[in-house]
């Protein structure tokens, strides 16, 4: 929870947008840049090989002292031994997820609008996912973008700590940062980066604006 609180880049996982570098490298490239907070996201591949991976991440995270969150499949968190879930809308609810994890593992769950944000409050989860804050093609069954207006809305009146997510790049990460959001998550403007190192410290000076 540490790094949740005080993490300023989210890392997500996208092999497909990861130029040809499995999400092992782009993980260790992510570690060695800093990132505090990695989340394992990955639909495509078998659940025997996302599991596989997942043991991979999480001895590098562990080694590194890395926060490592699995997005969607509970299981997988609880058999590789992860920090934390990530949940969305439509996933299990989170009182159940938690009955499930127990009171040690993080749970995120993805928001997208205030009501959502205020029922979050007395679900038990940890921290929140806003967005998409712009428009996003790295998640193929993704609503509208939200604008910064929600975002702003969570900053002032949501007493969790979140995740800014969706469409954030280099050139747009200072209105995100400006409205309240001191945690961004970014996917293919990481992954999909020839130098992550050189991208996370670009992102970060982008950040202060």
């Amino acid at each position: 929870m540490h790094h949740l609180l005080t993490a300023d880049l989210y890392g997500i996982t996208a092999e497909e947008y990861s130029l040809g570098r499995s999400n092992l490298q782009v993980v260790e490239k992510m570690i060695e840049a800093g990132i505090q907070v990695i989340q394992y996201r990955e639909k495509e591949k078998k659940t025997r090989e996302k599991y596989l991976e997942c043991l991979k991440i999480r001895e590098l995270t562990r080694q590194a002292g890395v926060t490592f969150i699995v997005n969607d499949h509970i299981d997988l968190a609880l058999l590789v031994g992860a920090d934390g879930v990530h949940i969305g809308q439509d996933d299990l609810p989170p009182e159940k997820v938690r009955e499930l994890v127990g009171k040690e593992m993080l749970i995120g769950l993805s928001t997208h609008s205030p009501e959502e944000a205020r029922a979050a409050l007395g679900a038990g989860v940890d921290y929140l996912g806003v967005g998409p804050i712009f428009a996003t093609k790295t998640k193929k069954d993704v609503c509208d973008p939200v604008g910064l207006e929600y975002l702003e809305y969570v900053a002032r009146n949501i007493p969790l700590p979140f995740v800014a997510i969706g469409g954030i790049k280099e050139y747009n990460i200072h209105q995100v940062t400006a409205r309240g959001a001191r945690c961004v998550a970014l996917v293919a403007e990481i992954v999909g980066s020839p130098d992550i190192a050189a991208k996370v410290q670009a992102l970060r000076q982008a950040m202060m604006g």
